[in-house]
């Protein structure tokens, strides 16, 4: 019997020889790509630092996820040893944000970290350099929404108190400048516009202070005036079993007609079941702040206050070093530009996007205030006259 055998040139089709792992390429590498694998190989080392230094402040949950997004920028490290190859060679240096990040770990641990790191992991290049693996980019797209849930705790947790201060800082260094800019428009001596920013920084202080103090009371008992309450459960055995608004209750509160009937037949009894207990009385949790995010009244008052304070000082510390005229202006709007593109800053680095975008924005606002009071300044001041 004579066997078939297929000559080598058959017409099926050959095995696709293409790797599909970037790190299967036996192309050497150049030395373009040696340097950046480095790069990268140094970077995710200090990421991976960076997590486990954070891991070591928080406890519970959050201490796990921090350890698993170490863990998982190993997984990155190894891939890219095992490209480098003999060519890994000494340990490189990170980049200089990765080397910030990090100090920033040790030395703080605290929600500006988090929200540095999220920006540190949207802007991972993997997704346009080929020798990293598909995988590899989505991981680091993972990791950016793991860092900002993560991240947004502790926002939570500051954000009313943050937004007094950022607001305050602002107010205080927009609303001095403009006042000292305008009353030295008029051509009144220094001494005047001194005294002119002193007033403005006190009064400025103690009325945002008290704005502020009202302000987030007003809002947490508004608030807490639409929170429901559990008179149901008080209520419902004393109700007619016929003739009720129970079910008008439950309808004010969003609940569909259907989940609002079955919810009616529970409290009235007709039910054995809680089918949701999300709705029942659970005295055994704890008490939490619904309104975290809002802040207190106090804490908002008094960030409110202290930042006010430092920014109104800015402008008016030219004059209180003996300057006077046109330089002691300059001096002062090159103060507070400096003091309002750092503010912005940390607004865009807390809440993720670019600092530089954040304090040009803050920049052009304050200035074009500025200037415009000293417009209004040299207005009055020719009519005065």
């Amino acid at each position: 019997m004579q066997k078939h055998q297929e000559s080598p040139d058959s017409s099926s089709p050959a095995p696709d020889p293409t790797p599909q792992d970037p790190s299967a390429e036996t192309t050497p590498p150049t030395a373009s790509d040696i340097r950046r694998w480095r790069q990268y190989l140094a970077d995710e080392r200090a990421e991976a630092a960076v997590y486990r230094e954070l891991a070591q402040r928080r406890d519970g949950e959050e201490r796990q996820i921090l350890l698993a997004l170490a863990e998982a920028e190993g997984r990155h490290e190894a891939h890219w040893l095992k490209l480098l190859g003999e060519h890994a060679g000494m340990p490189k240096a990170a980049s200089i944000r990765s080397q910030l990040l990090g100090f920033f770990a040790r030395h703080f641990g605290s929600v500006f970290v988090l929200a540095l790191a999220q920006r540190a992991e949207g802007r991972s290049p993997y997704g346009t350099d080929p020798a990293a693996t598909p995988a590899m980019a989505a991981d680091e797209q993972i990791h950016e929404e793991v860092v900002r849930g993560l991240a947004t705790r502790g926002r939570n947790r500051l954000s009313g108190t943050f937004r007094a201060a950022v607001f305050g800082a602002n107010d205080g260094l927009v609303s001095n400048l403009s006042l000292v800019m305008g009353m030295a428009a008029t051509g009144v001596p220094s001494p005047v516009v001194l005294m002119s920013g002193v007033a403005g920084l006190l009064a400025g202080a103690l009325s945002m202070g008290a704005g502020e103090y009202v302000s987030v009371r007003s809002q947490r008992e508004l608030l807490n005036a639409t929170l429901p309450t559990q008179a149901t459960l008080t209520a419902a055995p004393s109700l007619d079993i016929e003739h009720n608004e129970l079910l008008l209750v439950y309808l004010a509160r969003g609940m569909t007609r259907e989940a609002a009937e079955h919810r009616v037949a529970e409290r009235m009894g007709l039910f054995s079941c809680d089918c949701d207990p999300s709705l029942s009385l659970q005295p055994e949790k704890p008490p939490t702040d619904e309104h975290e995010s809002v802040g207190s009244a106090w804490g908002a008052a008094m960030s409110s206050f202290c930042f006010f304070a430092s920014g109104a000082i800015v402008p008016i510390l030219p004059f209180l070093f003996g300057m006077t005229g046109v330089a002691a202006l300059a001096v002062a709007g090159v103060l507070v530009g400096i003091a309002l593109l750092a503010t912005g800053a940390v607004v865009g680095l807390l809440s993720g996007t670019s600092p530089l975008s954040r304090g040009l924005r803050q920049l052009a606002i304050g200035l074009g205030a500025a200037a415009a009071t000293y417009g209004l300044g040299l207005l009055f001041g020719a009519v005065i006259v």
